[in-house]
């Protein structure tokens, strides 16, 4: 069936501000500036900033839900479904997972390419089925087993390329070596944030923009009263400010004034991230949440295109190669292969078809012998 207009309005809503999300702030980590006190010019290195307003972009979807909820009831909608009371504090655990997950993400991001950094934020495949399995007993069809080998494949391929492209003075090896470890370990959390989400949040109903916006507030309020003590902790070469603080937001602040596209970045950022979110639930109701995996997927290439022609990075084959086996990993995880496996199967010529029995009965006879 076609898509109608409000449907592909979705899916390249979705597609441009999910690449949009990433490359603003590798946009804004690419700007030098100086900072206070006249310090000279260097890297806008400022994760923990950048986290915040990320968090703020995920806040403002509780406006959106608040909207859905006065439009379903001046006119009744599925869209918001009545909801079970809860305790708005079983966000917190997630929030603080959220949190971690996000900011290791953007002092990862400072390390590695955008392409990368998106292609292996792919391992979360990996520790969401494993921990699916500890901790909420489920088991896991060959299939998916089959797609967490591909995904661990792909990582090593993209982590090769990574080891055998050119690296400028931004980016040195050990550097990227880092963040794309970094990226790994934050997927880890960030596993743990979805299981505690399915265990504990979502079996109230909880429709998933205010999920997502209650998540943002914990995280914003959090990670901003952080940002105090952050400027007293002493981080050495992880800082990139010039004090060699963990996080130095007076610092940022001074840079945005000299340099104003980097309010621009973080504009974009922010903004993105709220649109995304609001995209992505509306492309899971409107299509599928397959045809969200699969844009998910497509926006990795836009990204990874966008950043060879900006000159953001060097291309190198293997990334072609490790991101089809990334892609082909999630497509077994999420059992994308299933419908060409039904369409085949209705393409069978009768007399294939008899064969295709035989053989089952055959096989089920030595089964039953054995």
């Amino acid at each position: 069936m076609a898509w109608t207009r409000y449907q592909l309005f979705l899916a390249g809503l979705m597609l441009v501000t999910g690449s949009i999300n990433t490359l603003s702030a590798k946009w804004a980590d690419n700007f030098v500036a100086e900072g206070c006190g006249g310090s000279k010019e260097h890297t806008f290195q400022h994760p923990f900033l950048q986290a915040v307003g990320m968090f703020l972009g995920e806040f403002s979807c509780l406006a959106a839900f608040l909207l859905l909820r006065c439009r379903a009831e001046r006119h009744p909608d599925s869209s918001v479904n009545p909801q079970q009371p809860f305790n708005p504090l079983l966000f917190l655990p997630p929030a603080l997972c959220d949190m971690t997950g996000t900011s290791i993400m953007y002092v990862a991001l400072n390390m590695t390419s955008a392409s990368s950094f998106q292609m292996l934020r792919g391992a979360v495949i990996i520790f969401t089925g494993l921990f699916s399995v500890a901790f909420l007993g489920r088991r896991l069809a060959l299939s998916q087993w089959l797609g967490i080998l591909a995904t661990i494949a792909g990582l090593v391929v993209v982590g090769l390329a990574d080891l055998l492209s050119k690296h400028d003075d931004q980016h040195k090896l050990s550097e990227v070596i880092t963040g794309d470890l970094l990226i790994i370990m934050a997927q880890i959390i960030v596993a743990i944030q979805m299981v505690l989400e399915e265990k504990f949040v979502y079996k109230h109903n909880v429709h998933p923009l205010q999920a997502v916006g209650t998540e943002g507030l914990f995280g914003f309020v959090i990670l901003s009263l952080l940002l105090v003590p952050m400027y007293y902790i002493p981080a050495g070469s992880f800082s990139g400010n010039p004090r060699g603080s963990l996080e130095d937001a007076l610092d940022a602040f001074c840079q945005m004034g000299r340099q104003p596209l980097i309010i621009l970045a973080l504009l974009g950022n922010i903004s993105s991230i709220a649109f995304f979110n609001f995209a992505g639930i509306s492309v899971t109701k409107e299509l599928s949440a397959t045809t969200r995996m699969v844009l998910d997927s497509l926006r990795t290439v836009v990204i990874w295109v966008l950043s060879l022609l900006l000159g953001w990075e060097t291309f190198h084959p293997l990334q072609i190669l490790g991101f089809f086996i990334l892609l082909m990993g999630t497509a077994l995880y999420n059992g994308l292969h299933r419908p060409l496996l039904v369409r085949l199967s209705r393409n069978r010529s009768p007399a294939e078809e008899g064969e295709h029995e035989r053989l089952l009965g055959g096989t089920q006879t030595i089964n039953d012998t054995s």
